[in-house]
Order: structure tokens, then C-alpha cells, then sequence
């Protein structure tokens, strides 16, 4: 596994951060998504189940990352 910083404009940032940004843009449809069809009524806390879901798909995108 190789992660190496990230130049964005003279700043160097972990490669974490980007990977975060593009987990919570995968997680915005699914969270619209739910909300429009009424799952998010079928859990009993709404914004912990949204974290977890977030969670889940940050350690996908992050051991994807790792793996490449």
C-alpha cells in the first residue's frame, strides 16, 4: 500500500481528505434517495444510520485506494 500526500496548489494534504470529499459524494444520492422514499422512517436514528452508511463506503473507497 502506498499513500502519498497530495499537492493541491502548494498544500500538501493526506490522501484521507480527498478520499472523505468523494465518500460523501457517493453518499448524497443514497441519502436523498432515502429520504424521497421514505427508508429513512424504517431505522430508529436517522443521522447515526446516515453516518454509518458514510463510514462504511469511507473504509471501501479507503482499502480500494490501498489495493491500487
Amino acid at each position: 500500500m502506498h499513500y502519498r500526500e497530495i499537492d493541491i496548489f502548494g498544500v500538501y494534504v493526506a490522501p484521507f481528505v480527498p478520499l472523505m470529499l468523494l465518500a460523501w459524494l457517493v453518499c448524497l444520492p443514497l441519502f436523498r434517495l432515502s429520504s424521497r422514499y421514505g427508508w429513512s422512517r424504517h431505522v430508529w436514528h436517522p443521522s447515526l444510520f446516515f453516518f454509518a452508511v458514510y463510514v462504511v463506503v469511507l473504509c471501501v473507497l479507503v482499502l480500494c485506494a490501498g489495493v491500487f
